[in-house]
């Protein structure tokens, strides 16, 4: 029997790394292909977080934002009665539908639905029709409605990057753990910047926990949510 030669043994260690390399490749293709596939995914759904601050941060924000643009869902730490006065005054500020949210709205196109103060506010998505659900759970981080529900119900429905959410101003830390869930998702992610927030709480909250893809000062929110969701790339 013939022992294998020198050149023999550098061709099969040759042969090997070639092996070795082409199955690397073809996972780094494969990782760049899902990036790619959840980069270039349809935004479906934006939803909004926002406490202290969040009212004068919101009147900034949805009055610039434009059609054509997915349902808007925002969750607003505000007491019982005022959300639909808060409502109905955005709805004579802005160019989208704006309205408090009802138990079974089913959510459209070009609309933003404000939680009702008191209540929690979710999604259920079943085919391609999603409705908002309402609810008197008990209160989350102290407040209800809360962001959390909202934003985990998105990630739950939502995924490979078909959602995105937006946290604004307000104190404690509502919204991060559901902004990382849908991050995790694949759904891009904004905060709002330090300099402009009344209370760098929330933001501060999801941007230390992983969560916020890019902060932004607060004029410049709304072009950035438009900006994401027609051109589909990253920040």
């Amino acid at each position: 029997m013939a022992l294998p030669t020198e050149s023999n043994r550098k061709n099969t260690t040759n042969d090997r790394v070639s092996k070795l390399l082409s199955i690397a490749g073809e996972a780094a293709a494969m990782i760049a292909a899902n990036k790619a596939a959840i980069t270039k995914k349809k935004i479906e759904i934006i939803a909004i977080g926002s406490s202290t601050g969040g009212t004068e941060a919101l009147s900034q924000v949805l009055p610039k934002l434009r059609p054509p643009l997915p349902p808007v869902v925002v969750v607003q730490h505000i007491p019982e009665g005022f959300s639909k006065l808060f409502a109905d005054r955005m709805n004579s500020e802005c160019v989208l539908n704006v309205k408090e949210a009802v138990n079974g709205d089913i959510v459209k196109p070009n609309s933003v639905y404000i939680a009702p103060g008191g209540q929690h506010m979710a999604v259920h998505k079943v085919g391609d029709i999603t409705k908002i659900c309402c609810h008197m759970g008990p209160k989350l981080h102290g407040c209800r409605p809360a962001v959390d529900v909202l934003f985990h119900s998105i990630s739950h429905y939502f995924t490979g990057g078909s959602s995105m959410a937006v946290i604004l101003t307000g104190i404690g830390h509502d919204g991060a753990r559901g902004m990382l869930d849908m991050k995790q998702q694949g759904s891009p992610t904004i905060g709002q910047d330090e300099a402009t927030s009344v209370v760098y709480g929330m933001p501060k909250a999801a941007f230390e926990l992983g969560a916020v893809d890019k902060q932004f000062p607060l004029n410049m929110i709304a072009a950035a949510i438009m900006n994401r969701v027609k051109s589909n790339e990253s920040f």
